[in-house]
């Protein structure tokens, strides 16, 4: 799996233009709320210069001990249709060469890397191949881990409750 992880971002770099124009940086902000699954929320939009309306499986946590450092976890698809992306923003701040990693069920998933930033935090993406998307949909946790240091990661917890659901529930 992990190689799965970290084998994506050739991937994700050819992808990253087609994502960033289904849902820019700050758009994943506003809209309405769709629907609520669990801990995950469908969340519609029409950015602008778009035809259509897009839309988002989004959470967003808050780590415990470190109310500064949070990340907002967003599923989405492509504006083709032709893969569906596993986008976590991170705030500034944040060690990039380290990357983002991840556990699910205490089982640690690999890493993935930064892509870009912006004025609103860092962004790690990932294509979400079958492995990892029936990881996702078959687990109740999963710990996002972010460095301030090379040494020092922090784990920020993610509710899987509901994520089979709301992926479901994500418009095509």
């Amino acid at each position: 799996m992990k190689s799965r992880l970290s084998g994506t971002l050739a991937k994700v770099v050819l992808v990253a233009a087609l994502s960033s124009a289904v849902m820019p940086a700050g758009a994943q902000q506003s809209g309405a709320i769709r629907s609520t699954h669990g801990a995950w929320s469908i969340i519609c939009d029409t950015p602008a210069g778009a035809t259509a309306e897009q839309c988002v499986m989004m959470q967003n946590v808050i780590a415990e001990d470190r109310p500064e450092m949070g990340l907002s976890v967003v599923v989405l698809r492509t504006a083709d249709n032709k893969a569906e992306i596993l986008r976590v923003l991170a705030p500034l701040g944040v060690l990039l060469p380290n990357g983002l990693g991840l556990n699910v069920d205490g089982k640690d998933i690999g890493r993935a890397y930064f892509v870009r930033c912006f004025q609103d935090g860092c962004y790690a993406e990932v294509i979400l191949e079958k492995p990892l998307l029936d990881t996702l949909k078959g687990g109740t946790s999963a710990t996002f881990i972010v460095f301030q240091t090379p040494e020092e990661g922090i784990g920020i917890p993610v509710d899987l409750n509901g994520f089979d659901e709301g992926f479901a529930a994500l418009p095509k």
